[in-house]
């Protein structure tokens, strides 16, 4: 009797490690609270060529053309607009500038690197988007039953970053943060109070005399 109560315990023993060592392979490891997963930014460029006048420009037709592929590309604020022109024709660019202007977007002065030549008579039109996402979320591959080294959990900083990736209007922010252009949010948010407070008063002048004369009875 002894020893088959020996034998059983030793067996429950056995299993009990087993269930231990298995667990400890799905116990959390990070003990920083650094989230381990992060943004992760991709650029994408398109392209669009269109005909040039042989004076520089583009025609009406084209230009309805360029707006047709911003509508389509759903031109909208972080995009960046580049023309690629090997004449770099100045009434080329302004005529770009004219139709992404209608979106609120400004061109930049250099054009990235595309596949392929501009062919001579045209100019390519390169719309820079860049995307931002957090892979691998939600991340349930640990519990948090047997966690001895007081880690974080395997999806810890999922919910924050990927709403972050998702709140940022300009995803390249994510990488290396906005330029300063020497103006604050406040100073041009107070603008239109300023010119509001320097306005004259429309009664500074007195009122306006004007005649009776000549007029029903």
């Amino acid at each position: 009797m002894t020893t088959r109560l020996t034998r059983s315990a030793g067996a429950a023993l056995a299993l009990s490690l087993g269930l231990a060592l298995s667990a400890c392979g799905g116990m959390p490891t990070n003990r920083t609270l650094n989230s381990v997963h992060q943004p992760v930014v991709q650029r994408n460029s398109y392209t669009f060529d269109v005909s040039t006048l042989p004076g520089g420009g583009l025609s009406v037709s084209e230009q309805r053309r360029l707006a047709g592929w911003f509508e389509a590309m759903d031109l909208r604020y972080g995009d960046k607009v580049a023309v690629d022109d090997p004449t770099a024709s100045t009434a080329t660019r302004q005529a770009v500038v004219g139709v992404a202007a209608r979106h609120g977007i400004l061109v930049s002065e250099t054009a990235p690197v595309t596949a392929g030549e501009v062919l001579a008579g045209a100019a390519r039109i390169v719309v820079t988007r860049t995307v931002a996402e957090v892979p691998g979320c939600p991340d349930w591959s640990t519990g948090s039953d047997f966690n001895p080294l007081n880690g974080t959990s395997s999806g810890y900083g999922c919910a924050t970053n990927a709403n972050l990736a998702a709140m940022v209007a300009d995803k390249e922010h994510l990488v290396r943060g906005a330029n300063g252009s020497g103006q604050t949010v406040v100073m041009s948010s107070t603008k239109a109070i300023d010119s509001y407070r320097e306005a004259k008063p429309t009664g500074e002048a007195g009122l306006k005399a004007n005649s009776t004369e000549g007029g029903s009875k």
